[in-house]
């Protein structure tokens, strides 16, 4: 009786770790994403306002589309 406890305890256990590695792993997406933005931001805030115009986009919207997961201009 006491084996079958352990080996339960130890399925729980499992499932829980893979739980925290599957939270952690969502977290570190989530970082990923927000530094990718930040980096983002920062190159388009470095450009002049005539780049910006060639882009499409002015300086208010930056933050817009540094948000907008859909758009990609190749920064990484």
């Amino acid at each position: 009786m006491c084996t079958i406890h352990d080996v339960t305890a130890l399925g729980r256990t499992t499932a829980s770790t893979r739980n925290v590695y599957g939270s952690l792993k969502e977290y570190w997406d989530a970082l990923q994403q927000w530094r990718r933005r930040a980096g983002l931001r920062a190159v388009l805030y470095d450009l002049s306002d005539r780049e910006l115009q060639d882009l499409g986009i002015t300086r208010g919207e930056i933050d817009y589309v540094a948000l907008k997961r859909s758009i990609d201009l190749g920064v990484a």
